[in-house]
């Protein structure tokens, strides 16, 4: 049962169900009460016709012996200022709802008609001052029940005043069945009891269907990316619906991010392979000078043991870094003035010059990895340099531009954006030893990225290369320095 509800079409099932069947009853009540008000406000009008007619034979003088009250076999009473009741329907054998239960006429108190003069100067029970012959304007309807010839049935009973000459203010009583009301509810209630179920099966059976449609490319694309797990074949992609809708967004973006995750993988692959083989080669030359010293210490080769130690330690560092910054290791958010960073980074460095801003130029970030890409910018230019290198260091509106340019051969604007790649070297005769493992310039643009800033080379004006360090001016530490 769990099982069953924990589905998405189950659940939509069964909430379009629920919300069908709260509109169906709050519709169905308005109905209901609806017809039954129409229908009791149709009564009460057939009771008031009924009452006025007599109302009206009364009013001319019409004595109670002439008086026709059984109508339609409806119940009347006609009941004087004292509550005694002068006339009624034939038939009628009980009656309630009209505050008078008597059904049958007393003789009238006074033959002939005399009454207390008094009499009309009084107002009638409902607070109107009626003159002889007049009907009152004001109709009292309450609910009751009546047996007229052995039948008990509901009506609606109005009250109607009429003023007469000789026999002061009088009150008609006639009663309007309530039959048809109750029958009308009563089949309006049986049809709703009925169809509504029955609707709501409508309503369920359609959304159950329509939503099994509307999933099916869900289902579909759960089922591959299960396959894709399965297999861990990352060159696959789900099925794209020809719907146009969430679903085929959906699809898209998991077909988009499979494939970056396809990407991210290659390069780790790559990245393991291209590392695993930069490793090798100075442990593998470390390993023999240090085979060959054990077997023949004479022939200790010192300086490159060292070189090769140093070498393997710089690869590793890198190597670190990377795989931190892959990791998404966020910079420290420290003030750092990149002037000082240039010049502590070109001091000893032969044919390195400094210029641009003299005073602090801050930006927000790791020192040590903003060092390191000054350090690897300068690393490559002095290796292509003939012999200067110029670093610059100026603020650009609200960036901030450190400039690393040389005097040699530039790079071909094919390769502006394939030297960034990792163990990428243009110069494929270059040794180890002198070009680096091919990692300074991938280590330095990602540490730009990962501090909001770009790397980018262009022609130095010296013909060489320009390499172009552009990073987010820490505006607060700015405003600190001025």
């Amino acid at each position: 049962m769990s099982r069953l509800f924990g589905s998405v079409r189950a659940r939509a099932t069964l909430a379009a169900t629920l919300v069908v069947a709260v509109a169906l009853v709050a519709a169905g009540t308005a109905v209901l009460l609806s017809l039954r008000s129409n229908l009791l406000g149709e009564a009460g009008t057939q009771a008031e016709r009924s009452a006025r007619e007599v109302a009206t034979v009364l009013a001319v003088g019409t004595p109670y012996a002439d008086l026709s009250l059984d109508v339609d076999d409806r119940p009347v009473q006609v009941v004087d200022d004292d509550g005694v009741l002068v006339a009624a329907s034939e038939d009628l054998e009980r009656i309630s709802g009209t505050g008078v239960d008597a059904v049958k006429p007393q003789p009238a108190a006074s033959p002939g008609g005399e009454h207390d003069d008094d009499a009309d100067d009084d107002d009638d029970d409902s607070g109107e001052s009626l003159e002889p012959g007049e009907i009152g304007g004001r109709i009292t309807v309450s609910d009751g029940s009546a047996t007229i010839d052995g039948d008990t049935e509901d009506y609606r009973f109005a009250a109607v005043p009429v003023k007469t000459d000789d026999r002061g203010t009088l009150t008609v009583y006639a009663g309007a069945p309530l039959s048809a009301e109750h029958g009308a509810v009563n089949t309006a209630l049986t049809v709703m009891l009925i169809g509504f179920p029955l609707l709501l099966a409508v309503v369920a059976w359609v959304t159950w269907l329509v939503t099994r449609r509307a999933l099916r490319p869900v289902e579909g694309i759960r089922r591959e990316m299960a396959a894709i797990t399965a297999s861990e074949d990352l060159a696959r992609r789900v099925p794209v619906p020809d719907t146009h809708d969430e679903v085929a967004r959906l699809a898209t973006t998991t077909n988009e991010t499979l494939a970056a995750l396809e990407s991210s993988v290659e390069r780790q692959r790559g990245f393991v392979a291209d590392a695993s083989h930069e490793l090798r080669s100075p442990i593998a030359s470390l390993r023999t000078q240090l085979e060959v010293a054990a077997a023949h210490p004479e022939l200790l080769d010192l300086d490159g043991a060292v070189a090769d130690t140093v070498r393997l330690q710089r690869l590793a560092a890198d190597l670190l870094l990377l795989a931190r910054l892959d990791a998404g290791e966020r910079p420290a958010e420290a003030r750092v003035d990149l002037a000082a960073l240039a010049r502590e980074a070109a001091e000893g460095r032969a044919g390195v010059s400094v210029r641009g801003a003299e005073g602090p130029v801050s930006v927000a970030g790791s020192r040590g990895q903003l060092g390191r890409v000054l350090a690897n910018l300068l690393d490559n230019a002095q290796r292509h340099a003939r012999s200067a290198v110029e670093v610059t260091v100026r603020r650009d509106g609200d960036a901030v531009v450190a400039a690393v340019a040389d005097d040699g051969d530039g790079v071909p604007a094919a390769d502006r954006e394939r030297i960034f790649e990792r163990f990428v070297r243009l110069d494929a005769a270059r040794s180890r030893d002198d070009g680096g493992a091919g990692l300074g310039l991938a280590i330095a643009r990602d540490v730009a990225v990962r501090h909001g800033g770009t790397l980018t080379v262009h022609d130095a004006p010296a013909g060489g290369a320009l390499f172009e360090l552009r990073l987010p001016g820490d505006r607060a530490g700015t405003a600190r320095d001025m």
